[in-house]
């Protein structure tokens, strides 16, 4: 069998550069690096960002792992430059300093940086933000973007939307939009890819203009106020076969891992699948998606409720995932914060900081996501390289439930 799929990342936000090593990608992959500067692109994207995202232009380069286009089975390793990096050298030299920076202490609630410098025994919070920092999740989109070329060789798709920001909710969801059709279907498939035009199109990565209006006001407001504003996205994978994840260990049920992926990311408070909480509101014979089956079709749902996981696994049906993002802690008119070197009050440190980052923080989602379930499938399907999953794949087309 081969490995699993893990990753790790390492860099600062203000650092020479972020790099990533993706290891367990079976061989004989396509791999370009235009497919991860995609969504390196789409992370940058969304109205209410900082001033950051005018400087940095991610781009890749692939250095190891890739040969003549192909992923050789071997670690990958990607590296980002910080273009804003030529600015920061005296505050982020590697090297010892005769005349070092002025530390902060004035860590900002909400942030890491209070935690992490009583762990890590820092006087110095640049010594904490600059690695908690959301600027890392540009590494994960990266390996995310890796994830998700070997899900897509399998007809797997990964797609996200802002649904809500400060509560200001669009009227376009996964679940509605799939009710009583089945997303196997050549004509549904293609709607989905025109809402999916539209949410790409919009600053806010949501297609229901209406509410769109709406929120960019609220972020304009927010901005005024020197204030952050968070929000809720939805991730929705199509395509995936049912049995990925397992119910026979904690530790090997999908939605768990799923939950822990997305619960990683900077800022996520709380994290959904299907119904979510509103599932707990409602008697089991109102939630619970009835099965039939039918000798053409095959198997198949009244309904979605339970996004696609049942029992720790994949059923076949839409995933459907949400994640709840708090207010960014760096505020333009800082909040009431001690000062840990002299125990006086004081305002917190404020650092260049965006107003709301959920449409990038949809994009990260769909990276990590990406991530576990390329796991999940490799897992599934065994083999060192792609050929040897295609073979086991198209020994899994004889179970009616799938695409």
């Amino acid at each position: 069998m081969m490995e699993r799929i893990r990753f790790l990342t390492a860099g600062e936000s203000h650092g020479q550069a972020l790099v990533t090593i993706l290891e367990g990608m079976p061989a004989g992959l396509p791999l370009e690096a235009a497919a991860i500067a995609r969504d390196l692109t789409r992370r940058q994207r969304g109205y209410g960002r900082g001033g950051r995202m005018q400087i940095e232009k991610d781009q890749v380069q692939i250095l190891s792992g890739v040969r003549y286009g192909k992923t050789l089975g071997s670690p990958i390793a990607l590296e980002l430059q910080n273009r804003d990096w030529p600015n920061w050298t005296q505050k982020m030299a590697v090297e010892a300093a005769a005349e070092p920076v002025a530390a902060l202490h004035m860590p900002r609630p909400g942030h890491a940086d209070f935690a992490g410098m009583i762990k890590y025994r820092q006087d110095d919070l640049r010594n904490i933000l600059e690695r908690s920092s959301a600027r890392e999740t540009a590494a994960r989109v990266a390996a995310g973007a890796v994830a998700r070329s070997l899900l897509g060789h399998f007809g797997i798709e990964i797609a996200s939307h802002v649904t809500a920001i400060r509560g200001i909710a669009s009227g376009f969801s996964a679940a509605a939009f799939f009710a009583g059709k089945d997303p196997r279907e050549a004509a549904v498939r293609a709607a989905w890819h025109d809402a999916l035009a539209a949410v790409e199109a919009s600053p806010l990565a949501c297609p229901d203009a209406r509410a769109e209006g709406e929120m960019i006001a609220a972020i304009d407001a927010a901005r005024a106020e020197g204030d952050s504003l968070g929000g809720v996205a939805e991730i929705v994978v199509l395509g995936l076969m049912p049995g990925l994840g397992s119910h026979v260990h904690w530790d090997r049920r999908l939605d768990a891992l799923l939950a822990g992926a997305l619960m990683s990311i900077p800022a996520i408070k709380a994290v959904e699948a299907g119904l979510g909480c509103a599932a707990a509101r409602e008697p089991g014979s109102k939630i619970h998606d009835e099965l039939f089956y039918d000798p053409e079709r095959g198997y198949s749902r009244g309904s979605n409720n339970a996004g696609g996981l049942e029992g720790g696994m994949s059923n076949g049906e839409p995933l459907i995932l949400r994640v709840h993002m708090k207010p960014l802690p760096t505020l333009a008119r800082p909040l009431r914060s001690v000062d840990v070197a002299t125990l006086q009050p004081c305002s917190a440190h404020h650092e260049r900081a965006d107003v709301c980052a959920v449409p990038a923080a949809a994009v990260v989602a769909e990276a990590m996501t990406a991530l576990v379930l390329a796991d999940a499938l490799c897992l599934k399907l065994g083999g060192d390289s792609l050929s040897e999953m295609e073979i086991n794949y198209r020994n899994l087309a004889h179970v009616p439930l799938g695409w």
